[in-house]
């Protein structure tokens, strides 16, 4: 099963106030563990939403709004993607990573991501194929920027 878990903007994280060193290492020493494990697919720490922009398509119009954004509460301040074996293992990486983070984040969300048998008949055999071919190309692209 995977899991996104996506750490709340806080008004320290939103005004680019660096976290502690305490909270540098130990958020080092779980993501080095969850990589040990083959539980950490991804994981990345987001600048403020005053670097992001948001986009918008109605009725064919396209409109795009630079931040910042003023619901820090609503903000994303970085994010794991992690694979595990059950929610109760996503829980306790999730309050691991919590502990880690040393109140530099407003909170942790976790969801866990859709599959393709979430989305029934409509996800034809061709879809599937080519949501296949996407992943390995992914998997590709991510190997070869890494190196």
């Amino acid at each position: 099963m995977r899991f996104m878990m996506m750490f709340r903007a806080s008004e320290g994280s939103e005004a680019w106030e660096n976290p502690s060193e305490k909270s540098l290492t130990e958020m080092g020493l779980v993501m080095a563990e969850m990589a040990e494990k083959g539980v950490l697919l991804a994981g990345e720490g987001l600048l403020p939403s005053a670097r992001g922009f948001r986009m918008q398509l109605s009725n064919g119009k396209q409109r795009v709004v630079d931040g910042p954004f003023a619901e820090t509460k609503e903000l994303i301040a970085g994010f794991c993607l992690i694979e595990v074996a059950s929610r109760e293992e996503a829980l306790e990486w999730g309050w691991r990573c919590l502990a880690a983070d040393d109140g530099n984040s407003g909170g942790l969300e976790i969801r866990q991501v859709a599959t393709e048998d979430d989305f029934g008949d409509e996800f034809t055999p061709e879809a599937r194929a080519r949501e296949a071919a996407t992943g390995v190309k992914v998997a590709e692209n991510y190997r070869s920027s890494s190196t």
